[in-house]
């Protein structure tokens, strides 16, 4: 699997969420920047983050996925 495939599958189904994947073959890093997802709970953030993509983690496609999120002025903080 490709950072690539998995930026795609998450931008399809988050909108207003500017997706950033490093890694390739099963495992992950995920930098999710959105205000709305960084103003929920980090297990409800979570959870809607991972649902995308649970059909390859189950599938074991995927083995270790790291999410990180970010309000849009905390990620241009970081630039």
């Amino acid at each position: 699997m490709q950072a690539l495939e998995v930026k795609s599958l998450l931008e399809a189904k988050l909108p207003n969420t500017q997706v950033e994947v490093e890694g390739e073959g099963c495992n992950f890093q995920l930098n999710l920047i959105s205000d709305e997802l960084a103003a929920l709970s980090r297990v409800k953030r979570t959870q809607i983050a991972l649902a995308p993509i649970s059909h390859l983690i189950e599938a074991q496609t995927i083995h270790a996925v790291t999410p990180k999120f970010f309000s849009r002025a905390d990620w241009a903080a970081r630039s």
